[in-house]
């Protein structure tokens, strides 16, 4: 199935929202590559860069969710974004939201060049030498 497609799916009050999410996400974050798969029960956009999942956006039956993974190893990102997204609802690694008032999309766009930044796979291949050198 298409993005396009999976879009056309959610419900008709969700799809401009989705599609300029995503528009954000691809245009602003050269590293992803979107697919639509499964993910916690749920199929969704997952955006992965090399090697790793980095985004996802959901579209569940009370609100939707932008899954970003940067954030959830960024105390600092998390807390910048929280701040900013004050309606939104945020969990460890997502942010919840029922609207475009919840997630306004000149913040959203900041978080993702934020996020385009982060090499998850290097900090992960990081974690992983460190991990050695200790055992």
């Amino acid at each position: 199935m298409t993005i396009s497609a999976f879009i056309l799916t959610q419900p008709a009050d969700r799809q401009a929202l989705l599609t300029e999410l995503h528009d954000i996400i691809i245009q602003n974050d050269k590293t992803v590559t979107p697919v639509i798969a499964p993910m916690m029960g749920k199929e969704m956009i997952i955006y992965n860069a090399p090697g790793i999942f980095k985004y996802g956006l959901a579209s569940v039956k009370n609100y939707m969710s932008l899954h970003v993974l940067p954030m959830y190893g960024s105390p600092i990102l998390y807390e910048k974004y929280k701040a900013l997204l004050k309606d939104a609802a945020f969990q460890k690694g997502c942010i919840n939201f029922k609207n475009k008032d919840e997630m306004p999309l000149n913040i959203v766009k900041k978080l993702i060049v934020d996020c385009s930044k982060i090499d998850l796979l290097a900090i992960r291949e990081e974690y992983l030498r460190s991990k050695k050198k200790k055992a």
